[in-house]
């Protein structure tokens, strides 16, 4: 379910619409609340152990949160993505930040895994419009490809695959390799 209206929703009627059907959750998007796509399994484990190793190796240092909303701009526009997992470094933490809010500051890191029926290429762009409202760093995992994709406010992309390993000076200890968060998420190879 869509909620159409003739005319385009403000961030305020966006926050004060009534909960959705089920375990529905909404995105603002071009002044329209957009259902978010249902996770399933392999994006349910995935999430599990990103939001485990990130909260593991990160979490003293600010908030690691899933499928929590975030207020920020895409093309001058009020937007309200819900990214699959977010870190908000304490620094960053707004002091009034209300615990049953949209988080109200562009995070360090968002990550989004590619769901069926989305294409790379939609990700790309998503990541583009992440970074373009001061967001410091976006992954995209693919499970087909079993890859996660690095983008950079200030630097091209950076893939990484199988026994490479993930590290970034932006997360001082966060190191991994690509496999073996797909080992612990259970994810076969095909």
């Amino acid at each position: 379910m869509i909620f159409q209206t003739k005319n385009q929703l403000t961030l305020q009627e966006f926050l004060h619409l009534p909960s959705g059907e089920g375990d529905t959750t909404y995105e603002l998007v071009d002044g329209q609340a957009i259902p978010k796509m249902s996770p399933k399994k392999f994006h349910s484990k995935l999430t599990r152990v990103l939001l485990n190793l990130i909260e593991q190796l990160c979490g003293a240092n600010g908030e690691v949160c899933p499928e929590l909303a975030v207020s920020l701009t895409r093309r001058g526009r009020d937007w309200v993505p819900v990214p699959d997992i977010l870190y908000i470094s304490n620094e960053r933490l707004p002091s009034d930040w209300e615990e049953e809010g949209v988080c109200s500051v562009p995070p360090d890191l968002v990550i989004e895994i590619i769901s069926p029926g989305q294409t790379f290429g939609q990700m790309i762009a998503k990541a583009k419009d992440y970074l373009d409202a001061k967001v410091l760093r976006v992954w995209v995992i693919d499970s087909k490809a079993r890859s996660i994709t690095v983008f950079f406010p200030d630097a091209a992309p950076q893939t990484y695959m199988g026994d490479e390993i993930l590290k970034d000076a932006l997360f001082p200890g966060l190191e991994f390799t690509i496999e073996q968060v797909f080992l612990q998420a259970k994810i076969p190879l095909k």
